[in-house]
């Protein structure tokens, strides 16, 4: 059913079609409103499930550690500090291969307090052994819960659905909402694989001395590298579901005849589409690379789609503080040594805490990179507000 929708309600509708069994909520800005959400339609008994309010993000998440070790369906939603709170559990769930699903309303982070959008959150967890799949409008977002359930459980791995706060969590747009039929034919009822339990006695999640350590490590990275068939799979089965193509790991916006490609992903790549629209008017063939999927690194994707293409520039909401963009440094190990050379791959970081990326800053970056590669940029930085003392 199509609706008019915000973008958290819409998030916790399909949420609550999945069924959890067990849902923790700490309040924290932009996700509140999901799980206030989710917390109104237990109320009113269209979901039966324990929905647990909790002194913490830490709370939050070994709340829903421990629901998932004792074979239920878990959930929960967090931005920002709250995500970093959750680091130490957030790394045990994967560890202890949990299929727990997380939103996370990406939020800058602080010193110094923001509470509006960029990426730095969730990339700041990058490598903690969760899925990421990046969403780029709220349909997406949407759509994207209902597949993390059916991934996680066929993987044993939890899974992160980020979307963009406030851009997307508190817009108004037109959502599809599926039929929780629909839904219920397409994710199975949970029959959980690893769990704690007195008749059938084992230990998840426990001592590992330096005999057994690295094989731990081996075993959760291989598991990560063997989901991507379970992503495609589970993608491709939605479509042919409900009908719409989200998910997956990459997609392509007039790529194919491009001579300049933009790499990026979540909600800014709806006004990189109006820009390569506006250029392709002008007679400049501009293409897009969304990344849907960032654990795991779709790296054999990207080859693929840009083996052909020299002129690339990779813009993101997130920075890895005396490296430079986290998001292009994955794309340049995407392409073997001997195909890096000639081959530009541009740098540019944007909207940190919010900041607005109008089209103009967009034109700016692709005509400079039109003329020569840049290494890293900071893309609308206000120099008039930097003194060398503070450098």
């Amino acid at each position: 059913m199509l609706k008019q929708i915000e973008g958290s309600r819409a998030v916790a509708e399909c949420v609550a079609m999945c069924r959890p069994n067990v849902i923790s909520a700490y309040p924290i800005t932009p996700q509140t409103h999901i799980v206030e959400d989710l917390a109104m339609i237990v109320g009113q008994g269209k979901l039966d499930a324990e929905f647990i309010n909790v002194e913490s993000e830490f709370a939050a998440a070994s709340v829903v550690l421990g629901a998932s070790a004792a074979g239920a369906r878990a959930y929960s939603a967090t931005s920002s500090q709250g995500l970093l709170l959750m680091c130490e559990v957030i790394y045990c769930i994967a560890g202890m291969r949990l299929p727990i699903v997380l939103t996370c309303a990406n939020r800058a982070i602080s010193a110094p307090l923001s509470i509006w959008n960029d990426q730095q959150d969730s990339m700041a967890l990058r490598d903690a052994g969760w899925i990421q799949l990046h969403a780029e409008d709220n349909q997406e977002a949407a759509d994207l819960h209902i597949q993390a359930f059916k991934i996680a459980e066929q993987t044993s791995l939890p899974v992160m659905v980020c979307m963009d706060g406030f851009i997307l969590t508190h817009a108004y747009e037109p959502v599809d909402i599926p039929e929780p039929k629909q839904v219920d034919n397409f994710l199975p009822p949970f029959l959980p694989k690893n769990i704690v339990d007195p008749r059938s006695p084992k230990g998840i999640g426990l001592f590992a001395d330096p005999r057994f350590y690295l094989e731990t490590r081996y075993i959760l990275h291989r598991a990560m590298e063997k989901c991507e068939a379970t992503i495609k799979t589970v993608s491709a089965d939605f479509k042919k579901t409900f009908g719409r193509d989200s998910g997956g790991f990459i997609k392509t916006y007039k790529l194919e005849d491009a001579d300049l490609v933009i790499v990026s992903m979540g909600s800014v790549v709806g006004t990189i589409k109006e820009l390569i629209d506006q250029m392709e008017e002008e007679g400049k063939k501009v293409g897009l690379l969304q990344i849907c999927s960032y654990r795991p690194f779709p790296r054999q994707e990207i080859y693929r789609a840009l083996k052909d293409k020299m002129n690339i520039v990779v813009l993101e909401k997130s920075v890895s503080l005396g490296r430079g963009g986290i998001l292009a440094s994955d794309v340049r190990w995407s392409f073997p040594r001997a195909e890096k050379k000639g081959r530009n791959i541009s740098s540019f970081i944007a909207g940190l805490g919010g900041r607005n990326i109008p089209m103009d800053d967009l034109r700016y970056m692709v005509e400079k990179v039109e003329k020569e590669p840049v290494e890293l940029e900071f893309l609308g930085l206000k120099k008039e507000l930097i003194s060398e003392k503070d450098l």
